[in-house]
C-alpha cells in the first residue's frame, strides 16, 4: 500500500534521526537542478525501469516530484515490482518550498 506524507511530517521525520528513508526525486534533470531537497537521490521517472535494480525494495522510499502526480505514478510502478515501503510527498517539492523551506526556489 502506498502512503503519503505532508512536507511538515517529512521534515519532522528527517529531524528525528531515525533510520532515514530514501528520498527519491523523479523529476527531470533541469527541475532537479532548479531545486531539490537536500540528501535526495535523483532518478528521472523515465529512467526508473532501467535503474530499479539499484534501489532497495525493503527500504522505505519517499517519492518526490513537482506536485505529486509523477511520484504517485512511479510509486504504483515500483509497488507492482515488489516495493512495499513507498510514500509520496503530498504536494511535491513545491509544497516543501511553501511549507518547510521558503528559501527554496520555486518554478
Amino acid at each position: 500500500m502506498i502512503h503519503s506524507m505532508s512536507p511538515a511530517d517529512l521534515r519532522r521525520r528527517l529531524d528525528e534521526g531515525t533510520p532515514r528513508p530514501l528520498l527519491l526525486d523523479v523529476r527531470e534533470e533541469w527541475e532537479y537542478r532548479q531545486c531539490h531537497i537536500e540528501g535526495s537521490v535523483h532518478i528521472p521517472m523515465a529512467r526508473i525501469p532501467g535503474l530499479m535494480a539499484t534501489l532497495d525494495p525493503a527500504r522505505e522510499t519517499v517519492l518526490i516530484c513537482h506536485h505529486g502526480v509523477r511520484s504517485q505514478r512511479v510509486a504504483l510502478y515500483l509497488e507492482s515490482h515488489g516495493f512495499l515501503r513507498l510514500v509520496t510527498l503530498d504536494g511535491g517539492v513545491d509544497a516543501w518550498a511553501l511549507m518547510v523551506d521558503p528559501a527554496m526556489p520555486r518554478y
